[in-house]
């Protein structure tokens, strides 16, 4: 008996979901499976996932930070770039932060939970704790003495034009200071949580103050990658911290450079990107031949 036209249409169609769903969706991943446990390609079809002392302690492809349990920098380690991803280096939440360059004016409110701060304060307040951390000037254009952005909202009298107004420092709220006394010969304001000077009218000025153009801190320490897990730190922040880690592993400064130049990574094909240090290898090689004191 023939069976009718449309039956053996949807007879065929079902035929090839059935042999397309077992090459593609069975042979062909086992075949990958397989092919990513040959001797050369196992470790990095499983992660290439770092061993010490017979326990697994990290990814080479994935940073971590080398925090204490309140997510304080330890002095003896050397430490990562930000990471944005979750709480810091969450591969299951890998992401930026997507704030951008004229993200320079924070968001404070009475409720912590409703206050955020600007790329421009993170930046500021990252530079100078890492300054304080490894004794180096952590000034950098556009931020206050005390990690903000030195942002001014500037009232004027016709909007755009006309003379001074008002004076607001609109990323250090009352009773701060502000970083400058007065501007254009009007007294400057702390900002009052909830105020939205913005919308009020104030035109935002980013103030520069006297910060050298070339910062001591490189930018790879205060700002997160993309992705939010980026292993590698830049050679400049490695070499900004070898004094301090030397220092508190009693350890020749010499010495850790060479450690550092051992674990430093040149650009791809000679051309592509730029030289990084692996930190988890490079913290695990300092424990084994400086251990902790």
């Amino acid at each position: 008996m023939r069976l009718p036209t449309w039956i053996a249409q949807h007879l065929a169609a079902l035929r090839a979901v059935l042999v397309f769903t077992v090459l593609l969706g069975l042979v062909y991943p086992l075949a990958l499976v397989a092919l990513g446990q040959l001797p050369g390609l196992n470790h990095k079809a499983d992660g290439s996932l770092i061993v010490s002392n017979g326990t697994t302690v990290g990814s080479a492809l994935i940073g971590q930070s080398f925090t204490d349990a309140d997510g304080n920098p330890v002095p003896r380690y050397f430490q990562s770039r930000p990471s944005a991803a979750g709480d810091g280096y969450d591969p299951t939440s890998t992401s930026a932060s997507n704030l951008g360059p004229e993200s320079v004016v924070d968001t404070i409110a009475t409720d912590p939970e409703e206050s955020s701060e600007s790329l421009l304060t993170q930046v500021c307040g990252r530079s100078k704790a890492v300054g304080e951390l490894n004794g180096v000037d952590g000034s950098r254009p556009y931020c206050t003495d005390d990690g903000v952005g030195a942002v001014l909202a500037v009232f004027r009298a016709d909007g755009l034009t006309g003379p001074v107004t008002r004076v607001v420092s609109v990323n250090q709220a009352a009773p701060a200071t502000p970083f400058v006394t007065e501007y254009q010969g009007v007294t400057v304001e702390p900002a009052q949580p909830g105020e939205d000077y913005v919308a009020a009218g104030g035109v935002v000025t980013p103030i520069r103050g006297d910060a050298p153009a070339d910062p001591a801190v490189p930018a790879d320490a205060v700002t997160a990658s993309a992705s939010g897990l980026d292993p590698q730190i830049s050679p400049a922040y490695a070499e900004l911290q070898v004094n301090r880690v030397a220092r508190e592993r009693g350890a020749d400064p010499a010495a850790v450079r060479k450690l550092v130049e051992e674990h430093t990574s040149g650009r791809a094909l000679g051309f592509m990107g730029e030289p990084g240090v692996n930190v988890l290898e490079l913290n695990l090689a300092l424990d084994k031949q400086f251990p902790a004191r």
